[in-house]
């Protein structure tokens, strides 16, 4: 917390003699619902600092039919759900901006420069496509689409000259490609553009409920925000622990092991994780005690999550004039960075 209690103190700065907040851009690609992992790589991030940046979240919907161009019905779905799950974690539709990218055109415009600013080298050698790639299966096809989504995302987060971008692990090459461009560009052109800090969260990733490295959308192995307590329990009683433990009286492994790594996470009562811990290794408690602890653990996380929820599902209006409203925001925001960005760049506008 002492890395987010540094940028909340230093989240203004004095600009012709007034305070302005300083700005954040962040977001996701609506392919399905957010789980447990995005709240602790960057949601609850995005929660502590609402009150003390501008923020704007952006719903990546181009991004995401790169590679869901042959179901685009499904992206459409998704953006209200992930409007409700934002909105259901706490995120003050007064305090942050959510925003639906394909809804602001000139992202695109940006885009297409940015695609002269860097080489297919550079793109190939970034490890989370690379990653992204072969966890796909695109190593043979890989739409283009794809395969500049990275300049995508510099687009997103330098049109809205955002200073700080709450990211998992996995997305810090993105912020570095980031800040390549906005150097680049700035090189070339003039200084439009502000290099963004990424801003990490201070818990462990989560693994899957499989014990993959990573928790996903794609691989099914997620425990989402808006899961019913009864699809809770079912997914925590499959989780994968520990295969050398076969009797309750059988030493074995907290360390590594999904089910502890979501006790420390989100377990309030740290001396019963210990306890749990250490029954575990010693032998005397089993995968089925922790696993009911653990139910227990995410279903109490989850209810108020589960409770606000409710009034968005009730009347789906509210998140749609949210999302009007945040988009709204984002296209002046935009469109005042862009005319900067054709001035630098000698483009004629007749309009």
């Amino acid at each position: 917390m002492f890395l987010q209690r540094s940028l909340k103190q230093g989240s203004l700065f004095c600009y012709n003699h007034h305070m302005i907040k300083k700005r954040i851009l962040t977001g996701d690609r609506p392919t399905g619902p957010l789980h447990i992992g995005h709240y602790v790589g960057s949601l609850k991030n995005r929660l502590i600092l609402q009150e003390d940046y501008e923020e704007f979240i952006l719903i990546a919907d181009i991004q995401a039919l790169t590679d869901n161009f042959d179901d685009p019905t499904r992206i459409e779905k998704n953006i209200l759900e992930v409007t409700k799950d934002y909105l259901s974690v706490g995120l003050n539709p007064e305090r942050v901006n959510i925003v639906v990218q394909s809804q602001v055109p000139e992202l695109a415009e940006l885009t297409v420069y940015f695609m002269n600013l860097l080489t297919v080298a550079q793109l190939e050698r970034n490890p989370t496509v690379k990653s992204e790639i072969l966890q796909k299966g695109l190593t043979d096809k890989i739409p283009v689409g794809f395969f500049v989504y990275p300049v995508s995302q510099a687009a997103d987060i330098l049109a809205f000259k955002a200073d700080l971008v709450p990211v998992g692990e996995d997305q810090v090459p993105m912020i570095e490609q980031s800040r390549e461009i906005a150097r680049r560009f700035n090189s070339l052109y003039g200084p439009v553009f502000v290099e963004p800090r990424e801003l990490l969260s201070d818990s462990p990733r989560l693994c899957g409920i499989d014990g993959k490295e990573k928790m996903s959308k794609s691989l099914n192995n997620a425990i989402n925000l808006s899961d019913s307590r009864e699809a809770v329990e079912k997914k925590v009683m499959s989780m994968y622990t520990d295969p050398t433990k076969i009797r309750v009286s059988d030493p074995g492994h907290a360390e590594n092991n999904p089910v502890f790594t979501y006790l420390r996470t989100f377990g309030t009562d740290s001396e019963r994780v210990r306890e749990l811990e250490q029954g575990y290794e010693k032998g005397g408690i089993g995968d089925v005690e922790v696993k009911k602890y653990l139910i227990t653990v995410l279903n109490d996380f989850l209810d108020p999550i589960r409770e606000r929820r409710l009034q968005y599902e009730r009347d789906e209006s509210l998140a749609r004039d949210i999302l009007r409203q945040g988009t709204k925001k984002a296209i002046d925001v935009v469109n005042e960075t862009m005319r900067e960005v054709r001035k630098a760049m000698s483009l004629i506008r007749f309009d």
